[in-house]
């Protein structure tokens, strides 16, 4: 699948909804969106049994990358996905909510 025909969502569309969230660990605990899931893209595959109910599945990630290559894999799995557009960095520069483990919260 080509990059352009990957399905994208405007972070604003999604604040109220469930996501995946495919960064690393580390990225993950220091700023996240609420309502988000933590499966990093690498674990994917063995834990695809756990995918949030939502459909369509909004994707995120850092800037959007890892995001893609997600939503690319689990469309091919049968998912309805889609890429949150810009990731976590426009998610925060938008002024959407973040929590995270330690204050104050802040996206890597």
């Amino acid at each position: 699948m080509h990059p352009h025909e990957i399905p994208t969502v405007d972070p604003r569309e999604v604040v109220d909804e469930v996501l995946l969230d495919v960064r690393d660990h580390d990225e993950w605990t220091a700023g996240r969106a609420p309502k988000a899931v933590h499966i990093p893209l690498y674990e994917l595959p063995e834990r695809l049994a756990e995918l949030p109910d939502a459909r369509p599945l909004s994707v995120v990630c850092r800037v959007g990358g890892r995001s893609a290559q997600a939503t690319a894999w689990l469309l091919a799995q049968g998912v309805e996905a889609r890429n949150v557009e810009g990731g976590m960095l426009a998610w925060a520069a938008l002024g959407l909510p973040i929590e995270a483990d330690a204050e104050p919260p802040r996206i890597l």
